[in-house]
This record gives structure tokens, sequence and C-alpha cells, in this order.
């Protein structure tokens, strides 16, 4: 089956704000017909990720304040949510100081499993998690729209939609305090290996834990696993490999999609809408303490409701793009044509989006619907 997406191109060529990517963005939104998936005085969850400290790449308030509007207009009640990266009052106030709160969103934001990370409705998953911790606000939510920034990331070389829901939509822990998301980035009961012998005490690991999780002791790195999320953001960043996932990137990218599927499990066909923005591609996820420059220049972003087909056309736009100049596509020599993302992170995203039609989540196949300034000026009209 086919699935439509709509797609409006960044590029901005007239002096108006008709011809706005915001403007551009807007025509997509009328173009949905919001009453289909959505019921008055419905609860409706608008999912994104709030960033982190260093991170400033996210998909700005502008945007997601369209989609509340969006939803009001129907008679929807919206909030703004993401589930715990770090812990949850730091965590509010880190989309606070990337300018996600209730007045710049027209919304409450709220984070989905709770100030503790802990809050979550069981559902059962695929043979490699079993089950997972949907997080509470998700799974009681009639309606959601998950708005996604797609950009490159360590374990899945591609966070978009499907990463969105996989990671984001379940919680930062269990009813336990163990890690409920690290059993996407880990084996079963695995934890991470620390070589001795090739460590350098660079402190990087130390420095970019965002639980405080680990510490030099006696000249040997100490991994308190009480309280370790299982994030993985150590391993990243250590340059020498001292650090290792005990999972392997098939079992990583088919549990992001068993995940993803659990998540969407937990709503009525059809009522989830999700928008990409191709804008700021850069090479790590927005939870990394840092953002690097754009790999390609911006592309645009598309609305669909099939989480699959959203995710393939983006890759396939990013992978079609021209690798920008003094970037880690730069770096990595990448040619037009090139599977950038695979070339930047590593690791091949097209094993994720696999997983997930194969598992039904949707579609590979799309027709795309493209916005340009022509459109928009005969909606002004």
């Amino acid at each position: 089956m086919v699935s439509k997406i709509y797609f409006a191109d960044a590029r901005v060529k007239g002096y108006d704000y008709k011809y706005s990517f915001v403007a551009k963005f807007e025509q997509i939104l009328n173009m949905i017909d919001f009453k289909e998936f959505i019921r008055d005085k419905d609860y409706v969850a608008v999912k994104t990720h709030f960033g982190s400290y260093g991170a400033h790449r996210i998909v700005r308030p502008i945007f997601l304040k369209k989609v509340v509007d969006k939803v009001k207009e129907v008679g929807g009640m919206p909030f703004v949510t993401d589930t715990v990266r770090i812990p949850g009052l730091e965590y509010l106030d880190v989309a606070n100081m990337e300018g996600i709160n209730h007045l710049s969103v027209g919304a409450p934001v709220i984070l989905a499993d709770g100030i503790f990370g802990r809050d979550h409705v069981r559902v059962k998953s695929g043979p490699y998690l079993k089950d997972v911790g949907v997080a509470s606000s998700i799974y009681y939510a009639p309606a959601m729209i998950v708005v996604s920034h797609s950009k490159g990331h360590i374990g899945s070389g591609y966070g978009g939609a499907i990463k969105n829901l996989g990671m984001g939509g379940i919680s930062c822990k269990n009813h336990c305090g163990e890690a409920e998301r690290g059993k996407i980035h880990f084996e079963e009961n695995k934890h991470l290996e620390w070589i001795d012998a090739k460590c350098i005490r660079c402190g990087q690991c130390i420095d970019v834990c965002p639980h405080d999780a680990m510490k030099l002791v006696d000249d040997s790195i100490v991994i308190d696993k009480s309280i370790c999320v299982k994030c993985a953001r150590c391993s990243r960043v250590c340059e020498v490999k001292a650090l290792v996932v005990p999972i392997s990137e098939e079992s990583f990218q088919a549990s992001l999609a068993e995940s993803a599927a659990a998540v969407v499990s937990t709503f009525e066909k059809g009522r989830i809408l999700y928008i990409n923005f191709i804008t700021e591609v850069q090479p790590e996820c927005d939870c990394m303490p840092m953002a690097d420059t754009p790999l390609v220049q911006d592309q645009g972003v598309m609305v669909s409701f099939d989480p699959v087909a959203i995710d393939q056309a983006s890759l396939d736009i990013i992978n079609s793009a021209e690798p920008l100049a003094q970037s880690k596509s730069a770096d990595k020599k990448v040619k037009k044509g090139d599977n950038i993302l695979k070339a930047v992170t590593g690791k091949d995203a097209q094993l994720h989006i696999d997983a997930a039609y194969n598992i039904g989540m949707g579609s590979k196949d799309y027709e795309l619907i493209t916005i340009d300034e022509k459109d928009t000026k005969e909606e002004e009209q």
C-alpha cells in the first residue's frame, strides 16, 4: 500500500510571510483533517524531544505552537511532552531553556513518565524485549502527534518518528528504579563492560553521564549499576573503545522497532499523526550535550499518518542531498548519492525501518505530495 506524505521544501523565495517555511507548515497542517483523529475534549499528546544542555537543534517552539493551535481548533486538549532523559526537574529546565514552555507553545509541558521517569504501563512487545513500559501520559492519551527532528543517532543511525516512539515513548526506569529504556540499548540483564587496558582515563565518560553513574576511583572506572540507565552516552564518547555496550546493531535496531510498535498499539488505528522536520540534520541525537553542524542543508518538513513511510522518505531525502562542507559529512569525505548517515554514524538506519515494516507498522512505499509557494499563496487568497 502506498502512503501519502505531505512535504514542504525549506527554501523560501519570496519576501512575504505567506512564502515562509512557517506558512508552508501551516498549509500542510490545513490539509490534514484533525477531526478525523481527534474528538472533542480529547487529551492529545504532542510528543517531541526537549533537547539537552548544549544541544539546540530541536524543533522550535513556533512549530509546536502551530500544532497545538490546530488541536485546539477541533476541540482537543493538547499537552507537549517527552520522557525523562536526564533527571526530571532538570529536564523540564532544559525544555524551558530551549523555549518550550506553556507560554511559548500554548499548552502544558509535562514529562510523560513523571518527574522520576517511572510512571508507565506495561505493554507486550516482541521477541527481543518481551514487554516495555509505555509512559503513562502517552498510554492513556486517546490521540497523539509525534513531532520529530530528523538527525543522526549513535545506535540507529537515524532518529525520526520510529526512534521518537521507541526511545521516547517508554519510561526511563521501571517501578524498581531499573533501566527501562536501557533494555533497547543493552541485551537483557547485561551491563556496560569497561576494558582497563584500553582506557586512557580521559574522563569524558564521567563528564557526559547525565545521572552521575560513573566515577574514577583508585584509577579505575566504577559504574554504579543502581543508577545507570544504560543510555550508552559514555560508550559513544569513548574514543579508545574502552566501554563496550553488550548488544549487536541488528538486535538494537529490531528492539527499537518493537518498542515503537508497542507504543503505537496503545492507540486506536489512525489516531497518531507524524511530523518530521528535516532541518539542521546533525550527526548526533538531541539528547547529547552538544550539537554539531548540519550534515546537509535544511530539506523541509513532512506530515503523514504512517511512521514507516515518513521515516523512509526522510531518510531517502537526506541521503540524496548534497553533503555540506565544514561538517562531519566533509570529514568522512561523503559524496552526493552516498548513504550519508551510515557513513557518518557507522550504523545502517534502514535496519530499524525495515524491522518496523516487517512487523506491520506501516509501508515503505509512499507518495510525496509537495506544497510549494504557489499553493501557499492560493491558500492565502
